[in-house]
């Protein structure tokens, strides 16, 4: 089996939302100091996947990886879960995109790889959740895809997947090579091994520039951009407290009762 992840490097989605900050003006988010990124939790689930299936069958796996400036002691955490090759789409080109211009760059990475079964993707990113890139890239490949996956068997070229749905579960069966997004009931992903670190930090991954797969600068980041961005902000949430008092427990429970009654809530 040749299996491809794509992870993403975001800001940690743990981050006590106080430290996260908007520049309104530009519509970017400011990333907290003090805060390392991690690779997106999903994207884990995905790689578990695909590590669940190398344990029972073999086969490799290949991450890939886009941004710019992207932390090698982050990026490099997937080879030292299990991964075998990490391939970096690393240039200031690619910054700024949309889910179109990501997924277009993705899926010439994943041409240029050449052989493949399944490419798994996370079911959303946790930054901007949009939940877009897994399918744009099996359409722009032509590759059927299956979505929301919280179990994948693999056998005679064929993988039945569980896709969660909002009453249970169906069973898809689909024709390999596709393209299948993992959610978080799969279960968690496994730790790093000691091992699997060593290893790791002696691993240099491949950097591809726009150039290396082919792209069309103007279908990259910023240029390539399909949609576009009204305003990003931080909401504003406001309440008030009206303190109920009685000269008894009793007294004051009359008074909540009727104060509820009047706000309509009774």
């Amino acid at each position: 089996m040749n299996m491809i992840v794509c992870c993403k490097q975001v800001i940690d989605p743990e981050a006590p939302p106080a430290s996260f900050r908007v520049d309104t003006s530009a519509n970017k988010v400011i990333p907290p100091q003090g805060v390392p990124p991690v690779i997106s939790p999903f994207d884990e689930n995905a790689l578990e996947a695909a590590l669940r299936i190398k344990d029972a069958q073999g086969g490799t796996i290949t991450v890939i990886s886009l941004g710019n400036n992207l932390l090698r002691d982050v990026v490099k955490k997937p080879l030292s879960m299990g991964a075998d090759e990490l391939v970096l789409l690393e240039d200031e080109a690619y910054g700024e995109g949309d889910s179109w211009s990501i997924a277009y760059a993705l899926a010439l990475a994943i041409k240029k790889i050449g052989e493949y079964d399944i490419i798994f993707c996370g079911r959303q990113a946790a930054d901007w959740d949009s939940g877009q890139i897994g399918a744009g890239i099996a359409e722009i490949l032509g590759l059927p895809a299956v979505t929301l996956a919280k179990k994948i068997d693999v056998a005679d070229g064929t993988a039945k997947v569980e896709r969660v749905t909002s009453d249970g579960y169906d069973v898809v069966e689909v024709s390999l090579p596709a393209l299948v997004t993992v959610s978080n009931e799969l279960g968690e992903a496994r730790y790093p091994t000691i091992k699997g670190i060593m290893a790791a930090k002696k691993k240099e991954p491949i950097v591809w520039k726009p150039e290396d797969i082919g792209a069309d600068s103007a279908q990259l980041g910023a240029s390539g951009r399909r949609t576009k961005l009204l305003k990003l902000f931080q909401p504003v949430r406001e309440g008030e407290c009206e303190m109920i008092e009685g000269e008894s427990p009793e007294e004051a429970a009359e008074k909540l009762a009727m104060k509820l009654r009047e706000s309509k809530v009774l």
